[in-house]
């Protein structure tokens, strides 16, 4: 497994599998993906650097994905999940969450304001674009996203294969509109609803607190494998 911004070769001829990062670089991201066609597994997760651009050159080099997480990386576009899904057909888990936008002061102070300011206001576009292109994702996370109802419904007709469902945080929803896509879907086996009684202990600073030991080395040009 690799964490903290390594990678770990583990197929065969040194060809990575693996590579969970944080504040991964557009450069660096492209890297990866063209070095690894074997890649499976993908978490940049808090990577304000990473822009569609990569996201496409992963989309048209690494064909076998099979799980993505892209939570808080707000450069990153409905476009990218579009053919992420097109491009990767064995996508089976997709992580998208953004930060906390219902009391943002949970992460202010560790967090830069214009990041924070920048959350993502599309939520039923990328929920079309996952529901219209990724549909044999098994376990889906949209914490805090900003979809509707009408994107919820989406997700049910085009995601029919879901089993895990994290809805944490999503303000914009209401019971009866989650009930009813929850029906749609026969294979679901968890089901995280909003809780919009959230204790402030729940958003621990500590959670956060790699924007404070934000590492320059993964703004290079260079991925260091």
């Amino acid at each position: 497994m690799a964490t903290g911004g390594e990678a770990a070769p583990e197929g065969e001829e040194g060809e990575l599998r693996e590579v969970r990062v944080r504040h991964c670089s557009d450069d660096a991201l492209a890297f990866a993906a063209k070095s690894s066609p074997q890649l499976s597994i993908l978490s940049i997760q808090s990577s304000p650097g990473v822009t569609d651009r990569s996201m496409l050159t992963v989309a048209s080099c690494c064909p076998i994905l099979t799980e993505l997480d892209i939570s808080y990386c707000y450069e990153v576009s409905y476009k990218s999940l579009e053919v992420i899904g097109q491009n990767c057909p064995n996508l089976v888990v997709l992580k998208r969450s953004i930060f906390n936008w219902l009391d943002s002061s949970e992460h202010a102070r560790t967090v830069p304001a214009e990041y924070l300011r920048a959350c993502p206001q599309d939520g039923d576009r990328e929920a079309t674009a996952i529901s219209r292109s990724m549909p044999k994702l098994k376990q889906l996370v949209l914490r805090f996203a900003k979809l509707s109802g009408v994107g919820l419904n989406s997700i049910a007709e085009g995601c029919k294969e879901l089993e895990v469902l994290d809805l944490f945080g999503c303000a914009n929803l209401t019971s009866r509109g989650i009930e009813q896509a929850a029906a749609n879907l026969k294979n679901l086996e968890t089901l995280v609803k909003p809780n919009f009684y959230i204790p402030r202990s729940a958003f621990h600073m500590e959670r956060y607190g790699h924007w404070q030991l934000y590492d320059e080395r993964f703004q290079t040009n260079v991925f260091q494998i």
